[in-house]
């Protein structure tokens, strides 16, 4: 009988990797990969002195911003719901516009300095514009790269133009977060995982393979995807505020508005749990805890008080 070299006869069975064993290699592989990925991406933000992550530059949010932009804009145009540039609303919304943009140096510096970070730049680049559309939406945004839009169907609800400015302010804290760069770097995440399950997963039971998946996805959205949405709308609220408050905005406007906007659509909205945005009590709440800050911001840019 022939003798293997390694001692086993010529009937021993080899051992080798199984398509098992390859699945759990290239699961491995991706896991790693994401946690790399994800832990590299990871910054102090000098705004709210939290860990972010960011999934592109401020240049790739500034062009993603700008033809995101273009396209709703020719979409106003083409359903001839933009608002004329010297139509007096258009004026107001740019004037609140105008005072907040002015006071993002200043404020991005008050709160970089509180937590002891170094005053980012990337607003520099920034490319403000904004737009008044005609439409019954209660809402406005602000793009990364700081272009903005405010629908009409906004200004019954916000009343006024400190109300409108805390929510115009609260858009673009969205984009001095930089939330679009991190929301990206979330998805990235979210998807590696995807990818690494349905490796794992690839000899299963095509049912059996769609319920897990199925609940892996419910994991990832009530345990990562909507409470990152959550927090991303609490820091807006934060820096929102402070950024309406220094451009001489009445701050206490805030809770008014924000249980005007909790009415709307009969006031019926998911659990808190389920949801993106915070539940407009404990939304309300918070405002009313940041009041003394925003009162401060107020008081150091414009000389005085706000009136209760």
């Amino acid at each position: 009988m022939r003798i293997d070299p390694m001692g086993q006869g010529m009937g021993a069975r080899r051992r080798g990797f199984g398509l098992g064993s390859i699945r759990w290699i290239v699961m491995i592989g991706f896991a790693i990969y994401a946690a790399v990925s994800w832990m590299g991406s990871a910054k102090k933000d000098p705004y709210t002195g939290e860990t972010a992550h960011y999934g592109a530059s401020t240049d790739e949010e500034v062009q993603l911003g700008a033809q995101a932009f273009d396209q709703v804009i020719g979409d106003a145009q083409a359903q001839n719901a933009l608002m004329p540039a010297d139509a007096q609303v258009s004026q107001q919304i740019r004037g609140i516009a105008q005072r907040l943009i002015q006071r993002v140096p200043d404020v991005t510096q008050a709160l970089a300095a509180e937590h002891g970070a170094p005053a980012p730049e990337d607003y520099r680049n920034f490319q403000w514009d904004v737009a008044v559309i005609q439409s019954d939406d209660a809402n406005a945004f602000c793009l990364p790269g700081g272009k903005m839009a405010v629908y009409t169907g906004l200004l019954p609800v916000a009343q006024n133009q400190d109300a409108m400015a805390i929510v115009m302010g609260h858009e673009i804290a969205h984009a001095l977060l930089r939330h679009g760069s991190q929301r990206m770097a979330q998805q990235k995440l979210v998807q590696m995982g995807q990818m690494a399950a349905g490796v794992a997963l690839g000899g299963m039971d095509p049912n059996q393979q769609r319920a897990v998946m199925g609940a892996l996805g419910a994991g990832a959205q009530y345990g990562f995807i909507l409470p990152y949405g959550r927090n991303h709308e609490s820091q807006a609220d934060e820096v929102g505020l402070m950024l309406a408050a220094a451009a001489c905005f009445n701050p206490h406007e805030a809770v008014p508005l924000w249980q005007r906007m909790s009415q709307i659509g009969g006031g019926q909205r998911p659990p808190e749990f389920a949801s993106t945005h915070p539940d407009p009590e404990n939304r309300m709440a918070r405002l009313q805890q940041l009041m003394p800050r925003a009162e401060a911001f107020y008081q150091k840019y414009c000389g005085t008080a706000p009136r209760q």
